[in-house]
């Protein structure tokens, strides 16, 4: 500590570059201070220190230990209460370019592995990312040490120090009462279930909090289910949405999409307050779209799209250009591929003529002049052969309703199960249409990404970098995935940027295994060895990542239009 403020006097002036001499680790009264790495420039990405806070000063209770998921939701509930006092502190640092600026990786309102703060017997480690004060480009070692004596011991007072252990005892509870729902959901087959009570409108397109004054939600008579959970004295009680075809249908703005996306939003728990802490999807639930424009990379669509003019194969299908319906095929295949159990789709995002051909165009355009096979047409087959569910949103269209196994028609954001009416009007009024069958869904591809497909260079230096959430640098290549929409936070494309960077440096694309057995082997390491395993810089702890699902990863990979790509079928 006293060291610290001795170098910080001895540079004050100085050049900017004169911070790397503070590099390095710190004791204080209460906590170590590291300082992993100093910015090079004021107006350069910030800089990265470690706070840690060992057990004797703040200690761990070992059940906010005792499972994965309690530890995840605990290290989140701390994350939270750091950037609330980062935001409350008022304490001003003069200074050019970032002087001053104090950030954690604040979460939304999903609960995810983050690398923000981790608890284990030894203590608690907080990441931040700090601004060394500047005067133009030198120096100010004055304001330096404020931030550093006063600033950074302050925001630990008015966070680690003072958060009560039954907030944290909160938060661990909710991780038992998740895993409750989780083992329902399993032990009924059920693939998604929305309580009583449940706030699903979000505030506005641009914030993912709660609507205030909105509709709560009641679950239909036929699909109520009631069990208890841990730390509730009455049971939860709910709509269960059992594992087949759904279809969620219903008047323009009466709540169909909001459903929809509650449950694609579901596969990630929410915190507590949130309106849908008790809103849990099959967490291999993908949503799926069509995407006008994206690449294609030897993904076999002919279970969807064959027969094209001038005999071009699809069952190693590329484009750079991918229309809407070739695109949406892609999209399903590829999350088949990547070991989906729930598609989820909604008209509005979707093509037409992947959707549904009717009889009418049927009779003026031939079968044989038609390549595509409508999802209409194989999603029984999709759901009998291969095992897949579908929840779908459907307003303009009642020919899905021969093939549904439930219909919840959305009513003022109110639901109701009109299955046996939905099933009455499809026999009184029976489509002519004619059912493009095959023997059977089809192969589904094993494809193996090559390791040229990686190409991470901008001119002799290697760049892999997310810019925000919906953006990859990779070398000259940009990876858009503005489609991919349950990729939900910064952090998490952060980290796949960072995955992408590890693959290369370390071959691992070399072993030419099938993308599911690539997916498989990342999750095992995450598993074992968490987020930081796959960081640039090891030794230090990122503490801007948090963890995506497989889907996300396939996705990005998908998306990469300098993809080299090989069926090993």
């Amino acid at each position: 500590m006293e060291k610290l403020q001795q170098q910080l006097k001895q540079i004050d002036g100085k050049s900017y570059k004169g911070y790397k001499q503070i590099q390095g680790t710190y004791r204080f009264q209460a906590f170590t201070l590291h300082i992993d790495y100093v910015q090079g420039d004021p107006f350069a990405a910030p800089s990265k220190i470690r706070v840690h806070v060992p057990s004797k000063q703040r200690s761990i209770s070992s059940s906010w230990l005792e499972t994965g998921r309690r530890k995840t939701y605990t290290e989140d509930r701390m994350t939270r209460e750091v950037a609330k006092a980062i935001r409350n502190n008022d304490t001003f640092i003069k200074g050019s370019g970032k002087s001053g600026m104090v950030m954690v990786d604040q979460p939304g309102q999903e609960i995810l592995d983050r690398t923000a703060v981790s608890f284990d017997e030894k203590g608690t480690t907080i990441c931040l990312t700090v601004g060394l004060p500047a005067n133009g480009r030198r120096i100010n070692g004055k304001q330096a040490e404020k931030l550093f004596f006063t600033v950074i011991p302050e925001l630990l007072k008015q966070s680690i120090f003072s958060i009560q252990d039954k907030e944290l005892e909160a938060a661990s509870q909710l991780a038992d009462q998740h895993d409750a729902i989780y083992e329902e959901m399993e032990k009924n087959d059920w693939i998604s279930f929305v309580a009583d009570g449940s706030i699903l409108p979000r505030a506005s397109g641009i914030s993912d909090r709660p609507m205030k004054n909105a509709v709560p939600f009641e679950s239909p008579e036929q699909n109520r289910v009631a069990f208890a959970i841990p730390h509730r004295e009455e049971p939860l009680t709910g709509m269960a949405l059992k594992k087949g075809i759904v279809l969620i249908v219903g008047g323009g703005y009466h709540g169909k999409s909001t459903l929809l996306n509650a449950m694609e939003r579901g596969v990630y728990p929410h915190i507590k307050g949130d309106g849908r802490e008790y809103v849990l999807t099959d967490s291999s639930a993908v949503k799926v779209r069509a995407e006008d424009g994206r690449q294609v990379s030897t993904v076999d669509i002919s279970p969807f799209i064959k027969n094209l003019p001038h005999g071009t194969d699809t069952t190693t299908f590329s484009t750079e250009n991918a229309s809407g319906s070739t695109s949406q095929a892609a999209n399903v295949i590829e999350a088949l591929e990547a070991e989906a159990s729930t598609l989820l789709i909604d008209e509005d995002t979707s093509a037409t003529n992947f959707m549904i051909r009717d009889e009418r165009m049927q009779e003026l355009v031939v079968k044989e002049k038609e390549p595509i096979t409508p999802f209409i047409d194989k999603i029984k087959q999709m759901n009998d052969e291969l095992g897949v569910s579908t929840i779908m949103v459907m307003g303009g269209s009642g020919d899905y309703f021969h093939v549904a196994d439930d219909v919840i028609m959305m009513d003022q954001y109110l639901p109701y199960n009109v299955t046996s009416k939905a099933k009455n009007i499809a026999s009184k009024y029976p489509t002519h249409r004619s059912e493009s069958i095959d023997s059977s869904f089809g192969a589904l591809p094993k494809r193996s990404f090559l390791p040229d497909s990686l190409q991470t260079r901008k001119g002799k230096k290697e760049k892999v970098q997310a810019k925000g959430q919906m953006l990859i640098l990779m070398g000259r290549t940009e990876i858009d995935l503005a489609n991919v929409e349950q990729l939900v936070d910064a952090s998490q494309t952060r980290f796949i940027a960072d995955l992408i960077s590890h693959l290369d440096k370390k071959g691992k694309l070399k072993k030419q295994q099938s993308l599911s057995e690539l997916l498989d082997e990342i999750e095992n390491q995450l598993d074992e060895q968490g987020l930081a395993a796959f960081a640039p810089f090891q030794n230090q702890h990122p503490g801007d990542l948090a963890r995506p699902r497989r889907f996300e990863i396939a996705a990005t990979l998908n998306r990469i239009r300098t993809a080299k790509v090989k069926d090993l079928r």
